[in-house]
């Protein structure tokens, strides 16, 4: 059974052998003697580390046009550093083996797809977000840029959940209708900060929360350790104020899932008739905590409520609505969909829409896989998470032995890729450029840990990377 999880879960493929006879790979490296000469390409990782890390900083200002630009530049700039590289130093992992795979994909659906101009122009999104995480991925080897890069984003969303928060007090005006006019909470404000949208704004802040909470943990001096907790208790509280429900959903279940693995990390330094009843404690004050929270915060109750009011919610019946439509959608092209990207879902369905229910997306992710690549697509996401998260548990688990703090990132991208994924049954804001870019930094914080075995090491085993800082 071990055997076949492994095979699974890519755990012994050896990239030194697809490198030696792949034709695809001679491509590396055929700048090497260029590069060898280039006084600015002697600081490339921390070059590619500022412009991701720039990507994060303006991304929540901007318009999405001027990110594609950035997205652009870091493409760009990962191809350079892909041609002058050194074709024996490893890059490849198979959570890239298997983004390659969902591109092709996708790459394929587009092809095929009934409205393929289109279908182009989000091929061309995936694109530009599957080359950033390939950059990240390579940058965030170092823990040093790892670090900056994370505290970076850190602080872009301290700004944001401030002047969320400040919305809070002073009034936002509502720019659309965000809450069912016959609700109880019809009259709450709810924040979006400079994003424009609660949901939105929830979706950003939920890698904000598990990342803040990390850093608590990671950095080691007294005093980033605060600036940490109050960025964790700045960013908690905007994202409660959002009252987004998904949001919500994605937020305990991120701090659920961060919960379970910090007591899984130091239950190896508890005395021994503690650790059993560890886990027990923390799943109990996890319940305690939300139902308190249900009970006697009226707005909090309020929201709870209206998820399990049906199709009487106004957004539940909208919801419900395109569900269905998607779900015919899939139906009449379930192998291949119909194509990446919003546009071509925009082409596609008013063809099954219910009367007046018009819609963006599909309010699903997995739906949204789905319809855009077929159930081919879906199987392929679905495997590269599987992949990702039995990746990320693997390393933890090292990490926990050597008390490396640098494991408590990897809790916080597996929390969030949680918290993100619970988001999104319920909502598509993951494929707005503020929010994916996020998601494939999680991903790409995973991938960056460790590399492929090496020739005569055994079998399943992976080194963990750890260059100097």
């Amino acid at each position: 059974m071990n055997s076949v999880w492994q095979q699974v879960t890519l755990s012994n493929l050896r990239f030194y052998q697809w490198r030696g006879a792949s034709y695809l790979y001679r491509v590396v490296g055929l700048l090497q003697a260029w590069r060898r000469g280039s006084w600015l390409l002697q600081w490339a990782e921390p070059l590619g580390a500022l412009l991701v890390a720039i990507v994060f900083a303006l991304a929540p200002f901007v318009s999405t046009a001027l990110i594609g630009v950035l997205l652009i530049a870091c493409a760009g700039f990962w191809l350079l550093l892909t041609v002058s590289d050194e074709r024996e130093r490893p890059q490849v992992t198979p959570i890239h083996l298997l983004v390659l795979l969902y591109w092709s994909i996708a790459t394929v659906a587009t092809a095929m797809s009934p409205v393929k101009v289109a279908a182009r122009q989000g091929l061309v999104k995936l694109t530009l977000y599957l080359l950033l995480f390939a950059l990240m991925a390579r940058v965030l080897r170092s823990t040093r840029l790892r670090s900056w890069v994370i505290g970076v984003f850190l602080h872009i969303s301290l700004i944001v959940s401030v002047y969320g928060i400040r919305q809070w007090f002073f009034g936002a005006e509502a720019l659309a209708t965000w809450t069912d006019t016959n609700s109880a909470a019809a009259d709450l404000t709810r924040v979006y900060s400079y994003l424009g949208n609660p949901n939105l704004l929830a979706g950003y802040l939920i890698p904000a929360v598990a990342l803040s909470l990390a850093a608590v943990f990671a950095w080691t001096r007294w005093l980033p350790k605060a600036l940490a907790l109050t960025m964790f208790v700045v960013n908690s509280a905007c994202l409660v104020l959002t009252f987004s429900r998904g949001g919500w959903i994605g937020f305990v279940a991120c701090l659920f899932i961060f919960s379970v693995l910090v007591v899984y990390w130091y239950s190896i330094q508890l005395p021994e008739k503690w650790r059993s009843w560890a886990m027990p404690a923390m799943l109990g004050s996890c319940a305690a905590v939300i139902i308190l929270a249900v009970l006697f915060v009226e707005p909090v109750r309020v929201r709870v409520a209206s998820i399990f009011a049906g199709r009487e919610d106004s957004s539940n019946n909208f919801r419900m609505n395109v569900w269905a439509a998607v779900i015919d959608m899939i139906r009449d092209r379930p192998i291949i969909g119909i194509g990446s990207g919003n546009d071509a879902f925009n082409k596609i369905y008013p063809l099954y829409q219910r009367p007046k229910y018009t819609a963006l997306s599909a309010y699903s992710i997995f739906l949204e896989v789905a319809v855009e690549t077929g159930f081919i697509g879906l199987f392929c996401f679905l495997w590269l998470l599987v992949v990702t998260v039995n990746r990320g548990v693997q390393l933890i688990n090292r990490l926990r032995t050597l008390r490396n703090p640098q494991g408590f990132w990897l809790i916080a991208a597996i929390a969030t890729m949680a918290g993100m994924l619970s988001h999104g049954l319920v909502d598509t804001v993951w494929y707005r450029p503020q929010v994916s870019t996020v998601w494939w930094l999680m991903v790409a914080i995973i991938a960056s840990y460790y590399l492929p075995p090496q020739s005569g090491s055994p079998s399943g085993s992976h080194a963990i990377y750890s260059p100097s800082r």
